[in-house]
């Protein structure tokens, strides 16, 4: 692992030719578009663009700035223990995605990036150092520069500039193309704190589809087991197979919860109208006609009560308003009666209400157990009478 801080740049100066220090105008004007250049990858860079289209700017800008042919992006492989252009400018056709060069201390690159010092080649003809790269000897390089792409973690490679001309890479340089590599390093970084965020998000949900998937089916399990214990005993039959209904709405909702992306709400149309079509096993003699105006999103728990709800007001229905076996028809509805209430209603068309019977003062379980759901959801429960049957109508609020 390269060390932190600041690292000498391995240049080499061949002795029989002394290096040329830059001056003039057109130095001047070299070194101020460089600056240029790194504010303009830094912008590209913070507006979140996709990182093979970074990659892809970073070439292009870092060998404008060295006024060089070719720039590329090697990512290290470690299983092969090579660099992988990953990105890249100048190079011929089918290079970018499959050309590579070994990472190891005699290639450049991979002396930059075993290192994480600079490397400057000015002259691969005499270079002695290192071995020169088939690829660059391939296009003809005469001179490159190595620099680390470094990010909070683990090596990601090495930024490179190569070119044919004649002429030298400078310290200065390496200022500019370390510049633009920690740029990159940076969004090196955020790609892989993105992925591993997204690997997590991804583990989540799939946990939580399994514990609703494992949940729901315990729950059938349970109301397969309450239908077998009823026997041939009819009264005992009716009260398991009443909860067994019970346990099936709740088993409706996991099994919505472990197919939605979302589980803080769950859409009430559909639900219900699986409810319905559960609840017709249970009331072989009625028809359950479901009806809904528009769809409806409702808090996980909220939702499941409303389901309780309909579940108990049907199964009423069916065995008081039609008794002993007769048929009729029961509608479920839900809509909106404002852009705030909620109305879910159950309406038979069979014998109707005792005179005397008040909707708060119910004995039986279903309909203690109907009010109490009512009083959770904040609605607001009646009745209506009709001239054939009975409405059951709970009002509930949006935002409560």
């Amino acid at each position: 692992m390269p060390s932190s801080g600041p690292l000498e740049p391995i240049v080499e100066t061949p002795t029989h030719e002394p290096r040329r220090e830059e001056t003039g105008d057109r130095a001047l004007r070299l070194r101020v578009r460089q600056q240029e250049i790194l504010a303009e990858l830094g912008v590209t860079a913070l507006k979140g663009t996709p990182f093979d289209d970074l990659l892809k700017e970073a070439v292009l800008l870092c060998a404008q700035g060295l006024e060089a042919e070719f720039c590329k992006v090697l990512e290290y492989i470690p299983a092969q223990n090579r660099l992988l252009m990953r990105a890249g400018v100048g190079w011929d056709d089918g290079l970018v995605g499959t050309a590579s060069v070994g990472a190891d201390l005699a290639s450049p690159s991979g002396y930059a990036l075993r290192t994480g010092k600079p490397v400057i080649s000015n002259h691969l003809e005499s270079e002695e150092r290192f071995r020169t790269p088939d690829l660059l000897a391939a296009h003809g390089v005469r001179r490159a520069i190595n620099v680390i792409l470094q990010g909070d973690g683990a090596p990601y490679g090495v930024l490179e500039v190569d070119s044919r001309s004649a002429g030298e890479f400078s310290e200065r340089d390496i200022a500019f193309l370390q510049g633009a590599a920690n740029i990159l390093g940076m969004a090196i970084e955020r790609q892989r704190q993105d992925q591993a965020l997204k690997v997590a998000l991804e583990h989540q949900q799939v946990l939580l589809q399994e514990i609703n998937h494992r949940v729901k089916n315990s729950l059938q399990l349970v109301a397969g087991m309450l239908r077998l214990q009823a026997g041939d005993d009819p009264h005992l039959g009716q009260r398991l197979q009443e909860a067994s209904s019970r346990i099936m709405a709740i088993g409706r909702a996991h099994d919505r919860l472990y197919r939605s992306p979302q589980v803080e709400k769950i859409e009430m149309s559909d639900y219900l109208s699986d409810i319905c079509e559960d609840l017709k096993q249970v009331t072989p003699n009625c028809d359950i006609l479901f009806d809904a105006s528009a769809q409806l999103f409702v808090n996980t728990d909220r939702a499941i009560n409303l389901a309780l709800v309909v579940t108990e007001l049907v199964t009423n229905a069916a065995r008081h308003a039609y008794p002993n076996g007769t048929c009729g028809p029961i509608r479920v509805r839900l809509g909106r009666v404002d852009g705030n209430v909620t109305r879910i209603s159950v309406r038979d068309e069979g014998l109707g209400l005792v005179p005397d019977f008040e909707i708060t003062k119910g004995n039986g379980f279903g309909m203690r157990l109907v009010n109490a759901l009512a009083k959770q959801t904040h609605g607001q429960f009646r009745i209506e009478r009709h001239p054939r049957g009975t409405e059951f109508i709970l009002d509930i609020p949006i935002d409560a």
